[in-house]
């Protein structure tokens, strides 16, 4: 059994970075989750019927633990560092930018939740309309972040210098997360569970890897 060195830095910060991606996506799954797979940016229909308690509850889940995702920023940080401190930086100021404006948008999906369930008029239509415009544009931001941060990693890793092995690129996390959107189209009976938290779902199994590659050093 692989026995956790809590003074490493690279161990510690790994798994401050797992925790987040599990506690985020837990307050996002109260949040997006429906069991109809109704899954879209119009109309959030998948929004329609969550309880107002759910939507609380997973609101403060995730805006309170969404910091913590910059802890594992710089995990990744650390662990690129060895092949080049210049793109490593700049991988971690990409990703953390990335994640505090994540965290913005999902301190407002109780907000959409709420007006999702309530009756539709023209001043509701409205302020969904705005809504789409001022969060919805910010989930862009997140998308393209964390794809920027996906290739600097595939670079400097397959240098084969920092502290993952050359195979590892494979599981960066725009590829991971395309896999939750490939398991919902192929099985989406069990692809509707991870689909709503496809990030965090993506980050929880990179920072698995990562944690394990950790040890290693």
């Amino acid at each position: 059994m692989m026995k956790c060195d809590f003074k490493s830095p690279l161990v510690l910060t790994g798994l401050i970075g797992l925790l987040a991606s599990f506690l985020v996506g837990a307050g996002e799954f109260l949040l997006n989750f429906d069991v109809l797979a109704r899954y879209s940016e119009i109309n959030y229909d998948f929004m329609k019927g969550t309880s107002n308690s759910d939507l609380s509850t997973g609101h403060f889940i995730g805006v309170l633990f969404a910091p913590l995702y910059l802890v594992g920023c710089w995990h990744i940080y650390l662990m690129l560092k060895p092949a080049s401190k210049a793109w490593a930086m700049a991988a971690f100021l990409i990703s953390a930018y990335g994640f505090v404006v994540g965290a913005v948008w999902i301190g407002s999906r109780a907000s959409i939740g709420t007006l999702a369930n309530i009756p539709d008029t023209t001043q509701v239509q409205m302020l969904i309309e705005l809504y789409q415009f001022r969060y919805e544009t910010l989930l862009t931001v997140i998308r393209i972040t964390t794809l920027v941060l996906s290739l600097i990693f595939i670079s400097l890793v397959l240098t084969g210098k920092s502290h993952y092995p050359r195979w590892v690129a494979i599981f960066n996390p725009i590829i991971l997360i395309i896999g939750s959107f490939i398991v919902f189209a192929v099985f989406p009976a069990i692809g509707k569970y991870p689909l709503p938290i496809a990030l965090n779902v993506a980050f929880l199994i990179f920072f698995i890897i990562s944690i394990k590659q950790a040890h290693k050093v």
